[in-house]
């Protein structure tokens, strides 16, 4: 009577197995960068057609819950989105167009404490088109940048075992960091030739510290900041030159999807003194800790 029972019992719809599978996500189940179980391994476990399945899956990628969803392979997890905090927008979001109205002063400074200067390549694109375009006319501009020391063994970005249990994996990691901060850098420098072509005083110089930051810090004209802590998780990399070519996990954050909060001089006492005390804390860690070499 039991079998009979489960054999009549409803089949779940590709609606249920999508909260099945959404509810695993994120819970940490099926954790970040984790493949899918296969369609045919589903397909067993809720006892359906391979369409329901396949429909299910189909929920989750709208949801933005599953990446890699190429043929041959199972999708991979997403990291689920983390309600923001109120007021805060994601760095991607907010740095560009805080950039261009940073450089409608005539006198432009931004200071700059983060893991990497990936977000700052990507944001400084529209105010440099603005000023390449004759929108945006700053007399100077100064960047400052403060990153963390190269080749050091940071919490992160790190291998998911830790440092120290796979030589080959903790060079290629190395090697990684190395690279990105070469290519944002020739990035950047080429922004400035850029700048000083158009007849700009522009300077774009860099610091190097001990340690990893735990926020990413944005300065804008010593009028406004902007603040966003870095989350650690488990990500799935791809690193060059990594033995076999395969994603690799890591220890990471998602330096473009950090969340931002502004604060602004204007906007009261208790922000003004914000501002200042971060900037503060910026020109004593530029003038007194961050070192102009590596080593």
């Amino acid at each position: 009577m039991a079998n009979a029972s489960a054999e009549n019992a409803p089949r779940p719809t590709a609606e249920e197995i999508a909260d099945t599978l959404r509810k695993r996500i994120y819970d940490g189940e099926l954790r970040s960068g984790a493949r899918l179980p296969t369609q045919a391994a589903l397909t067993r476990e809720f006892d359906v057609e391979r369409g329901t399945v396949r429909n299910a899956l189909q929920l989750l990628r709208s949801d933005g819950l599953l990446t890699n969803t190429g043929k041959g392979s199972p999708p991979t997890v997403s990291r689920p989105e983390r309600p923001p905090l109120p007021g805060a927008q994601t760095a991607r979001s907010i740095l560009g167009p805080r950039l261009v109205a940073a450089f409608e002063a005539p006198h432009v400074y931004v200071d700059v404490a983060s893991l990497t200067g990936e977000t700052l390549v990507t944001a400084l694109g529209e105010p440099l088109r603005k000023v390449y375009e004759g929108a945006l006319r700053p007399e100077s501009v100064r960047v400052r940048m403060v990153v963390p020391r190269l080749g050091e063994d940071v919490d992160y970005p790190a291998p998911s075992a830790g440092w120290g249990h796979d030589d080959k994996l903790d060079e290629a990691v190395r090697r990684r960091g190395r690279i990105q901060w070469t290519s944002q850098r020739m990035v950047l420098d080429n922004a400035f030739m850029g700048l000083r072509a158009h007849g700009i005083d522009a300077s774009f110089e860099y610091r190097f510290v001990s340690g990893v930051p735990t926020r990413k810090v944005y300065l804008l004209n010593r009028q406004e900041v902007l603040v966003g802590h870095y989350v650690p998780d488990r990500f799935e990399r791809e690193i060059d030159d990594n033995e076999g070519g395969d994603t690799v996990e890591l220890v990471d954050v998602e330096g473009f999807e950090t969340g931002m909060l502004a604060f602004s001089r204007t906007t009261g006492q208790d922000q003004a003194a914000f501002v200042d005390g971060e900037q503060a804390m910026f020109d004593g860690l530029w003038e007194h800790v961050a070192r102009r070499r590596q080593t």
